[in-house]
């Protein structure tokens, strides 16, 4: 029965890809109903959200349940590091500042002439959450720096008071509105204006020596502050089935159950209470282990500060990647209260949420749209809506610092996507910040399609009962990859005309680069109208670049616009001016008449005059054309002027040797319809001393050829009124 319901679990999430797939590819944009198809049948009763909007424009693409609000988890995250860069200097560090308070005396005991230092040692905090070994080899390393400094003074002894400041954090340290297991994990540790290691410790524990014997267990690292009651029993084999229990208050830790003698080793990370405590205790051990007599003496009062030493472990964005790329919840409580503290004049949770009140204000959002209980999303009170939360990440793409905000982001095998997504073929187009509480999931960020723009995307997943993690996970992530490849369909074309473009980067003149480019995709399959304008329009959402198959005017397109850029990375953009009237994607400004929009235009061919040639007249039925798409068109018709080499005329000039330069130019064959300017295009290679070649995609050899021109003008006699050649124009 197990194994037929797996199989039947499968075959339903392979059945709603299908229908998902096809639903999307069957209509154009953004065809939203296929998402919550696919949710409803892999997770029925959930509630799915979703945004995606336009960061250039900051229209919104498309929603479900925009405007509702969602529980965000960790996503939350994005508010708190939005908040932070848009306040604080990029090199803004948390400070930890220690004040020798007293004088330094000679130690006359001490042959060595050692000094005593007689005073206060003030230490004060402003909630750095990097002493630790994160940055550095030894999570002790900072706290050995301060030790070393007291030292520079020949001091060996201190001998009065180690005072802690912790004023910097105001109201309750201790996260509010936590679940209650959420105390006890690594993940929901204290924050506090000092800390250490994460305010975590690791226990590492081995089997004893013999079966029975209790369990081998250290405390990592250890300086003597984390009480540890070990009650785990060594069994035989590799059986691990441990348990453990933290009291609420004390920093005392009991470990129980079992561990199997085969077993190397295993190990928890647990929070520690208290974390002020900790960091004195971390502090004084670091003061023994550099050699320094720490000698309580009560009867010693505060003196006149003689020196003041400032450290900081990491910088701002160092923070908000452990934030949004790991989403380190300790990191973003710390972040969130010192932004009340650097700029509200309150290190507390209030401090925090006044500052991001008011950076929502400065952005133009209403802070009504987001009920923010931490900084860090582990609350459920927490509140956003999809579609405030893309305007959020919008306009921080669009932040003088938004790329740094972007870059502090996941993707695919990075931070928390470390996982997920791994079939992306292209990881580099999204990057995104991850959220999970129970039944909560959360997936907000970027997706940069393949049009220039940047979407902000949010999805969330609330109230989805009992379903495995791994599931959810998989549901949010193929919807978010859904966006990523419908925004760069056949992103692999891309990737191969930039290829052909290095490949001829060293070829320098504009018929000499035509020659090149149009010559290195002969022998691409032929395909009518294998091109569209992806999401960004209703009509024909087939993909923006196309070279599985091209053809005849798509052929000259790719061909062109890999002569024209200057770069690999401006192909795509040359491209979409090539194809649609200023570079606007979409079907109204595709330059559909070859001659008379696509010459036309004049900005990147113009027609070459031709001994013998003529004008005629012809008035494109354009209202009609756009009418049949369901486009009004307010534009009269209008008659154009075409010039064309009549048939035989052409005929005797291609049966000639070409006599000038080498070149390369387009043609247009003219198509004797009155409705119609042309009805074939390519290019025309012109060789000193040979007769006129023609490549061009043909519909009859199916597949882009390279023939003699005059071959091709005689297979079309009594059926071609003429041709037109035009040349190409420098950009």
């Amino acid at each position: 029965m197990m194994k037929f319901f797996a199989f039947n679990e499968i075959l339903a999430k392979q059945i709603a890809l299908v229908v998902l797939f096809f639903s999307i590819w069957a209509n154009a944009g953004f065809e939203l109903d296929s998402f919550q198809v696919y949710v409803d049948s892999m997770v029925p009763g959930s509630r799915y959200g979703l945004s995606i909007r336009s960061v250039k424009t900051g229209k919104e693409l498309g929603q479900i349940r925009g405007t509702e609000k969602f529980t965000p988890a960790s996503s939350l995250k994005t508010l708190t590091t939005a908040t932070a860069l848009h306040f604080l200097p990029l090199d803004y560090e948390p400070k930890t500042e220690i004040s020798l308070n007293g004088s330094v005396q000679k130690n006359k005991d001490d042959k060595d002439q050692k000094s005593v230092f007689v005073g206060i040692v003030n230490v004060r905090g402003e909630g750095d959450p990097n002493f630790s070994g994160r940055y550095y080899a030894d999570p002790f390393d900072v706290l050995y720096a301060m030790a070393d400094s007291i030292k520079s003074f020949g001091v060996d002894t201190i001998r009065g008071s180690i005072q802690l400041d912790t004023s910097y954090y105001t109201g309750p340290w201790k996260a509010e509105h936590w679940r209650k297991n959420f105390y006890d994990a690594w993940y929901g540790a204290e924050i506090a204006p000092l800390n250490f290691n994460d305010n975590c410790t690791m226990i590492r524990f081995k089997p004893g020596e013999n079966i029975g014997d209790t369990a081998r267990a250290e405390i990592l690292p250890d300086v003597g502050y984390v009480v540890l009651k070990n009650e785990m029993t060594t069994v035989k084999g590799r059986a691990k089935k441990w348990t453990w229990a933290l009291d609420p208050v004390k920093p005392e830790i009991t470990i129980g159950g079992t561990i199997g003698i085969n077993v190397d080793s295993s190990q928890l990370v647990l929070p520690v209470r208290n974390p002020v405590s900790y960091f004195k205790a971390a502090f004084m051990y670091a003061l023994k282990e550099r050699g320094l007599t720490y000698v309580p003496d009560s009867s010693v009062t505060t003196g006149i500060e003689i020196k003041k030493f400032s450290f900081s472990a990491a910088p701002l964005l160092s923070m908000m990647d452990e934030i949004n790329q790991r989403s380190q919840n300790f990191h973003a409580e710390a972040l969130f209260r010192n932004l009340g503290g650097q700029k509200a004049g309150e290190g507390s949770v209030e401090g925090g949420k006044a500052m991001e009140r008011k950076f929502l204000a400065e952005i133009g959002l209403d802070s009504a749209d987001f009920e923010v209980w931490d900084g860090c999303g582990l609350s459920p009170k927490n509140k956003v809506k999809p579609s405030v939360e893309t305007q959020l990440l919008a306009k921080m793409a669009r932040h003088p610092k938004g790329s740094y905000y972007i870059n502090s982001l996941a993707g695919p095998g990075l931070g928390t996507g470390s996982k997920r997504q791994l079939d992306n073929p292209y990881p580099w187009l999204t990057r995104f910040k991850t959220g999970f509480i129970g039944e909560v999931h959360a997936l907000v960020g970027y997706v940069f399609p393949m049009d220039g723009d940047t979407l902000a995307v949010a999805m969330y997943l609330n109230e989805t009962g009992k379903n495995p993690d791994a599931k959810l996970k998989d549901v949010l992530d193929t919807l978010w990859n859904r966006v990523v490849m419908q925004t760069n369909d056949n992103y692999a074309s891309l990737i191969e005309m930039k290829s052909l473009w290095l490949d001829g980067r060293q070829v320098r003149s504009l018929p000499a680069r035509l020659d090149y480019f149009s010559k290195a995709l002969i022998g691409k399959p032929y395909l009518l109208g294998p091109m569209g304008e992806s999401y960004l329009d209703s009509i024909e959402n087939k993909p923006l670049v196309y070279m599985d198959s091209l053809d005849c005017v798509t052929y000259v397109e790719h061909a062109l616009a890999m002569a024209l850029a200057t770069s690999e990375d401006s192909i795509f953009s040359i491209h979409q001016r090539i194809r649609y009237v200023d570079g606007k994607i979409d079907y109204a400004h595709r330059k559909h008449y070859m001659l008379v929009d696509w010459v036309g235009e004049g900005k990147f061919a113009k027609v070459l005059p031709l001994p013998g040639d003529t004008i005629i007249q012809r008035t494109m039925p354009k209202k009609d054309f756009f009418k049949a798409k369901g486009i009004k068109r307010e534009q009269p018709d209008a008659p154009s002027d075409i010039r064309y080499l009549p048939y035989d005329k052409a005929v005797e000039l291609m049966s000639k040797p070409y006599e000038g330069p080498m070149t390369v130019v387009g043609i247009a064959y003219i198509g004797k319809s009155e409705k119609i300017d042309a009805t074939h295009t390519g290019f025309v290679i012109l060789r000193p001393g040979e007769l006129p070649r023609v490549r061009h995609a043909s519909s009859l050899r199916k597949q882009v050829v390279e023939q003699p021109l005059i071959e091709y003008l005689e297979s079309r006699r009594g059926k071609l009124p003429g041709i037109t050649l035009f040349e190409f124009i420098p950009q």
